[in-house]
């Protein structure tokens, strides 16, 4: 599909202008979030796409974030995600948005053609200067762990639920082991239980079952949705099909 310029909010031929940045993530709620944290910025940044589940980005962008938060796969974020971003965009630059960023990973990264990874134990601002620095080119990696994030937003907040037994419960809704989500997301197998139990106490959970089917019901089970932003209205798209709201 190919992009559509945003003409109201393009970048002269100097760069000036908001940096138009695509998010990408599994999770409606966890983009909405991100898009929430970076919209005080507004003359630094725009937000001009929400990609929850989808592999490509329809608008044209200067930047793609990519989100890791509960990907269901034993590495630290999808490469095929990372690959099928790059081949149907024509903006080159892809940050990796990620609990956990190590030298691991930047060279991973470096070979998937990611323009470089940031934690989310930046805060806001650093964040933008960081996607500043991915729009003019320019590689940017920091690297870091931490149990704390930027103020943002994930499935299960409203409930009380903390990002990491949030995260730990959409990978138990996807169907991991806790062994498989230790792998998944940077931590030891007693921490995934100590998260999980956490979260069972959180919400009177007494089995893996019931937290499924509670999990299933309250958002934890990804999305295939687009939402183009744009003046005036936003578009949405379901499996590639867009219509108006």
């Amino acid at each position: 599909m190919a992009p559509t310029a945003d003409t109201d909010h393009a970048r002269d031929d100097t760069g000036s202008g908001p940096v138009r940045v695509a998010l990408v993530d599994d999770y409606e709620v966890v983009i909405r979030g991100l898009a929430s944290l970076l919209e005080p910025f507004g003359d630094r940044v725009r937000v001009v796409e929400l990609d929850a589940g989808l592999r490509e980005v329809d608008a044209a962008v200067d930047v793609i974030l990519y989100d890791t938060f509960a990907q269901p796969r034993g590495q630290a974020f999808d490469w095929d995600i990372v690959s099928s971003l790059l081949d149907h965009a024509d903006c080159r630059n892809l940050l990796v948005y990620s609990w956990h960023v190590d030298d691991e990973m930047v060279a991973a990264s470096r070979e998937a053609g990611a323009r470089g990874c940031v934690g989310k134990h930046l805060e806001a601002e650093e964040l933008v200067e960081a996607l500043e620095k991915a729009a003019r080119g320019a590689e940017v990696f920091v690297t870091g762990q931490e149990d704390s994030a930027a103020e943002s937003d994930w499935p299960g907040r409203q409930f009380g639920l903390t990002e990491r037994e949030s995260e730990v419960i959409a990978l138990v809704v996807q169907g991991l082991s806790n062994a498989d989500i230790a792998h998944c997301v940077y931590l030891g197998e007693s921490t995934v239980k100590t998260y999980l139990r956490q979260a069972y106490q959180k919400m009177g959970f007494t089995s893996r079952t019931q937290a499924v089917l509670w999990g299933i019901k309250h958002g934890f089970s990804p999305k295939h949705q687009r939402f183009t932003i744009k003046k005036g209205a936003k578009q949405v798209a379901t499996g590639g099909q867009a219509t108006s709201r």
